[in-house]
């Protein structure tokens, strides 16, 4: 039995397809939990590379006068929108529901809906109604269920990153003595290929949430859309989100062009967030991320698409990390950073 064991621990390669499914099995298990594992290693991912890059060009400067530094940025953030852009969208969005209200109990909505009831059956419009009224329903709850979990994702970082060296020398201890110091090895291992995987990813979608930023504010000052820096801001932190974020985008744009120009802006914001959608989704998402990970734009477009449809938003932004990933584990193709690490 000790003999069997002892070539299972030495078997490197099986030893660690085992605790690949291992990972896996537990992710899978966690997966109610997996926005707040996802938010808490981007947000923590982001700090740390931000200290490194801060004590590159003033050494002295101590770690934790940078991690609250920025979060105190980040806490200023939520609080100006929260403040500033929360009042504001409730305010226009109040307005839509008068200016629906109105509309409807003028004489213009009763002659639309008898001339809509004409070719549609009413049981057809109450189902539509239903399905509007949950669509709602739940994506009011998501957004304060999202909320939630981002501000304890902030929290579960803070106290990383403001223990960064001590949370380094402590986590050491696991691979350096004990039973499973081999397991805990192989996690480490796995840990730090997605890590230079993801960062690459990271990378490239801060980029691309750049070029779409630049686009809408050129967009926006086109059509004369007032507070252009507050909503290019606000675009800027929403692209950070692959694909999707551009879309979800159009909300907010659209009540503020309500309220400026009426439906008409709502159309032109609909026209011009469509045309960057379709920029970004089809030129910058693939090109990018193509010359950052390396990969042929077709298959980056295609794991886009195929990670969108298993995992939903959380698919454009893990997809591409978790197949070059894979690629790298498997030994058929390594990172630009692991390729550098090795040249060293």
């Amino acid at each position: 039995m000790d003999t069997a064991w002892q070539k299972f621990k030495n078997n490197i390669p099986l030893r660690r397809f085992v605790v690949f499914l291992i990972i896996v099995a537990f992710l899978y298990e966690m997966r109610a939990m997996m926005n707040m594992i996802l938010l808490t290693f981007i947000f923590t991912y982001v700090i740390v590379h931000l200290i490194h890059l801060v004590q590159r060009y003033v050494p002295k400067m101590p770690t934790g006068a940078i991690v609250v530094v920025t979060y105190l940025i980040i806490l200023a953030l939520l609080y100006f929108f929260i403040m500033v852009y929360m009042p504001m969208l409730v305010g226009q969005i109040s307005k839509m529901v008068k200016s629906v209200m109105a509309f409807y109990e003028s004489d213009e909505s009763s002659r639309l809906l008898s001339y809509a009831t004409h070719y549609i059956s009413k049981n057809e419009i109450i189902t539509q109604a239903k399905h509007a009224m949950t669509f709602a329903f739940h994506t009011a709850t998501s957004i304060g269920t999202l909320m939630i979990t981002t501000f304890m994702s902030l929290i579960l970082s803070f106290f990383y990153t403001i223990e960064l060296k001590k949370m380094r020398e402590f986590s050491s201890l696991f691979v350096k003595s004990g039973y499973l110091k081999w397991l805990f090895e192989d996690i480490r291992y796995f840990g730090k290929k997605f890590t230079n995987t993801f960062g690459v990813v990271l990378e490239a979608q801060f980029f691309i949430a750049i070029c779409n930023t630049a686009l809408t504010m050129i967009g926006l000052a086109i059509i004369k859309m007032p507070q252009i820096v507050a909503l290019g801001l606000m675009v800027f932190i929403l692209s950070l989100v692959p694909v999707a974020g551009v879309i979800i985008s159009l909300i907010p744009l659209s009540i503020v062009g309500y309220s400026v120009g009426g439906i008409r802006y709502v159309i032109y914001i609909f026209v011009m967030i469509m045309i960057i959608h379709a920029i970004e989704a089809y030129v910058l998402n693939p090109k990018f991320m193509a010359s950052k990970t390396e990969l042929p734009i077709f298959y980056t477009f295609l794991v886009l698409l195929v990670a969108e449809h298993f995992w939903g938003t959380w698919g454009l932004i893990v997809g591409v990390p978790i197949f070059t990933f894979l690629l790298d584990v498997l030994n058929i193709k390594s990172t630009k950073k692991d390729k550098k690490a090795k040249a060293k």
